[in-house]
Order: structure tokens, then C-alpha cells, then sequence
């Protein structure tokens, strides 16, 4: 059972999360020598942690496989949302991210072979409706080739988030997350070469980095990578996946807070993407209000079946 402290950290995490679209655009490498060099280092410094920690390390041939499998997702999950956020901006890169919710509500009750709430599809709705808006006022094409990419990063999220909240309750969520790095770091090497020849500037890998892209990079990697991940995973143990990523929604708020100072991104954005912000933002302050209707619905007709079929609830 979730417990006040759990929410709070979550938002904490999440406004790391946040924070992790501006790191991504200002330091100065492409998406995916970026996501290549922040799995090296948090990779490495977990590892460190579990070796400090003697946390269970070796997990079998199958699990380790299927957890780095997993990172794979991971890798381009991240490669789609820096280069959302550099082709467009942050703002419609974190907007595209909140559709996590939209998916998940389609996607775990797959994983989990349950019904789908009709609760959630109205809020998939909801985000529906929002990115109508959007797409209809933002007609330039990097705005629409960001807020795709950016959803389409939003899809993975979802998948690797509902495997993680079944992971973790055999594996100690810094395992997960090492293995996880491990195995996105190496998806990324392994795309080196298509990147190269298809989508590099120049046909070549740039890692030249400058001193405040190095600090940029560390606190990238650290705080938000090494810290939230793991404080995340660690959390599906006690908070839904569907609740995680309805609560992630939040994610847009702090970064485009965050955005507006940083990058002056209030003068660049419609009035129409932020009817449809508002509209995709919505969902979060509805779903816990119709949740607790639904489940308390749920308990009175097991209690008195009769009773709430004749509307006396």
C-alpha cells in the first residue's frame, strides 16, 4: 500500500525526469551519442553501488538476458526523446511523453490479462483530444516530427514500465537498473553502425565534449538516471504501473516551467498547443477522483450486489 512518502518522492523523481528533457538539450552531442555515454556511466556507477551494497548481482542466464532485453527498449526510448526535444522543443517533446498513460491503459491489462477499466479509456480519450488540438495549430513539420517521436518514446516507456513493475518484485531494483543500463548502452553501440550511415551528420560519431557538457552530463547521468530510475523502479513496488505513468503526466509541467525560464519557450508555443496541454494535463487531476468513485463502487456491489444494480449506492 502506498504510503504519503511514496507519492512524495515519486513527484521528486519525476520533477528529475522533468529536468532531464533540458539537460538533454543543452548538452551539445547528438541524441544518441548522448544516450550511449549516459548508460556507460550510470551503468558503471551502479554497479559500483551493488558491489558497495553486495546486492544480488548474478540473476541467471534467461533473467540477465531478458532484463538487458528490456534495456534495449530503454535505449530507444531515450534516443526518441532527445531528438524530440532538439528537432522540436522541450515543451512538445514532454507534452508527446505524457500519452504514457494512454498506453498504459491499453497495454496492462494485456500484460496482466485483466479487463480494461472504463475509466482509464476515458481518459485515454481525454489525451486523444488534447493532441488533436495540438497537431491541428502546430502545423510546422518539426513540431509534428517532434510530438511523433516524442509519443512514439512514449509508447516504450510504457512497455519497459509495466515489465519493470513485475520485475522488481523478484529482483532488488538497483540490479534491474544496472542491467538495464548495461543493456541500453549496448543496444546503442549496436545501432552505431545504421546511425552512422543513415542519420549521423558528416557519417561520423561526435563525443566532443566541454567542460560544462561533462557537468551537465554527470548530473544527467547521477541524479537523474542513477538516483530517480532506480527510486522509480524501486516504487512500482508499492504504486501501479498505471498509476506511475498517469502521475509522470506531471512531467510536462515541471520541465515546461522549467523551459519557459531557461529557454524562453512561452514565446515560441500556440495558444493551441496549450489548450491541448491543458486538455492531456486535465487527466491527471480527474483520474484519481474517478478512480476512487470506481473503486468504491466496485466494493459496495460486492458487499451489496442488489442493492447498487438498483442504484442505491
Amino acid at each position: 500500500m502506498p504510503r504519503l512518502k511514496d507519492f512524495l518522492e515519486l513527484h521528486f523523481v519525476i520533477f528529475l525526469w522533468g529536468f532531464t528533457a533540458i539537460l538533454g538539450k543543452l548538452i551539445s552531442i547528438p541524441a544518441v551519442e548522448l544516450v550511449a555515454l549516459r548508460t556507460l556511466i550510470t551503468a558503471v556507477a551502479l554497479g559500483f553501488i551493488i558491489y558497495r551494497r553486495r546486492t544480488a548481482f548474478w540473476l541467471g542466464r534467461q533473467m540477465v538476458l531478458k532484463i538487458v532485453g528490456v534495456g534495449f527498449l530503454i535505449a530507444a526510448h531515450w534516443i526518441l526523446f532527445f531528438a524530440a526535444a532538439r528537432v522540436a522543443s522541450v515543451s512538445i517533446c514532454l507534452i508527446g511523453m505524457a500519452t504514457c498513460s494512454l498506453w498504459t491503459a491499453f497495454l496492462e491489462p494485456l500484460f496482466s490479462k485483466t479487463r480494461v477499466k472504463p475509466h482509464e479509456i476515458l481518459l485515454a480519450l481525454l489525451i486523444i483530444m488534447g493532441l488533436y488540438v495540438i497537431f491541428q495549430h502546430e502545423t510546422e513539420f518539426n513540431s509534428i516530427l517532434g510530438i511523433s517521436m516524442a509519443i512514439g518514446s512514449a509508447l516504450l516507456a510504457s512497455v519497459f514500465t509495466i515489465i519493470n513493475a513485475k520485475l522488481v518484485k523478484k529482483v532488488p531494483s538497483t540490479t534491474i537498473t544496472c542491467y538495464e543500463m548495461a543493456g541500453a548502452c549496448l543496444g546503442t553501440v549496436l545501432f552505431f553502425p545504421v546511425y552512422t550511415a543513415v542519420f549521423a551528420e558528416g557519417g561520423a560519431l561526435d563525443f566532443t565534449l566541454s567542460a560544462m557538457d561533462w557537468t551537465y552530463l554527470l548530473v544527467l547521468s547521477l541524479a537523474c538516471t542513477v538516483y530517480a530510475y532506480t527510486a522509480g523502479v524501486r516504487l512500482m513496488k508499492r504504486i501501479s504501473a498505471y498509476s506511475m505513468n498517469l502521475t509522470v503526466n506531471l512531467e510536462p509541467v515541471y520541465g515546461i516551467v522549467l523551459a519557459w525560464f531557461i529557454f524562453n519557450e512561452g514565446e515560441q508555443m500556440s495558444a493551441g498547443f496549450y489548450y491541448g496541454a491543458a486538455i492531456i494535463l486535465m487527466s491527471v487531476f480527474i483520474y484519481p477522483i474517478i478512480d476512487a468513485y470506481a473503486e468504491r463502487r466496485k466494493k459496495l456491489k460486492q458487499t451489496f450486489p442488489d442493492e447498487v444494480m438498483a442504484g442505491k449506492d
